[in-house]
């Protein structure tokens, strides 16, 4: 006669822990965004559509949507170099620089404004410098993408840098012993590795600029339609009590935060074929 053994498990079993599950993600993810799709809802179609294809609301996606890919794109190639120097070169305080990568996740963003806006407006101590040839800084589209670099650079390090910490040197060293040249090496070794890596930390850094407010309201100087970005203009409706346009367009955010993850996961997908 088989006796069945109960499995022992560390955790509850799997009803109770799909019920905590299910009624976390419940309460702070699924009941607020739908709350947010049934505010919006008390606007017609044809108000909702007015609200989100205003000129000073097309501006401002457009500049969001363009500042963040621009950071995002500026990280990869400077996240990746950083990411390499931290892997591959034993430099001196490299535990410094490699605890000042993850000051903008600890730093409140509106310090990080602040502190951004001082070294880069007109009396700064960068930006007079940079006013003096022609490239001002803060109160300019430029100023929101230095804001959004800030904040972004630490996902794509931190992406890049296990995928480099798991590279062998040895193979880099047995494709020069082979004949293949630096450059070979570099496009044909360590791109192919790194790329799965790097893309998935743009995805995060160019999603986490696309929500990015703290950093931004001060560097920026809020113009419409010049230097105002979707989230200044969602905070711009709400101190009008606009609660239905803002939530409009907060809908139209987060509908592209979604494309992302997707995003992100196909990436990631992908990511653990190749390793396959």
């Amino acid at each position: 006669m088989a006796i069945a053994l109960a499995r022992r498990h560390t955790l509850p079993g799997f009803g109770p822990t799909m019920g905590l599950t299910l009624l976390y993600v419940s309460l702070l993810v699924l009941i607020p965004l739908t709350g947010l799709f049934v505010k919006a809802s008390a606007l017609t179609a044809a108000e909702w559509w007015q609200t989100v294809t205003s000129p000073r609301a097309i501006a401002a996606i457009r500049l969001t949507i363009g500042a963040s890919a621009a950071a995002a794109a500026i990280n990869v190639v400077f996240g990746v170099l950083l990411a390499w120097l931290l892997v591959r070169h034993p430099i001196p305080g490299r535990r410094i620089v490699d605890a000042l990568v993850d000051l903008p996740f600890a730093l409140p963003t509106a310090v990080a404004g602040i502190a951004l806006t001082t070294v880069y407006s007109v009396n700064g101590w960068f930006g007079r410098y940079l006013e003096g040839i022609g490239i001002p800084v803060a109160f300019t589209p430029l100023g929101i993408v230095v804001a959004l670099t800030f904040v972004g650079l630490p996902f794509v390090v931190r992406t890049v840098e296990p995928v480099l910490q798991d590279l062998d040197p040895e193979i880099e060293e047995a494709a020069a012993s082979l004949g293949a040249t630096r450059l070979q090496v570099f496009s044909r070794v360590i791109v192919p590795t790194i790329l799965p890596a790097a893309l998935t930390g743009f995805s995060l850094a160019f999603a986490r600029a696309l929500g990015e407010y703290g950093s931004v309201v001060f560097i920026s100087g809020n113009l419409p339609l010049k230097t105002e970005i979707a989230t200044l203009l969602i905070m711009a409706r709400l101190e009008q009590y606009d609660y239905a346009g803002a939530t409009a367009l907060a809908s139209v955010m987060l509908l592209l935060s979604l494309s992302l993850l997707i995003a992100i996961n196909l990436l990631q997908a992908w990511a653990r074929r190749r390793a396959v």
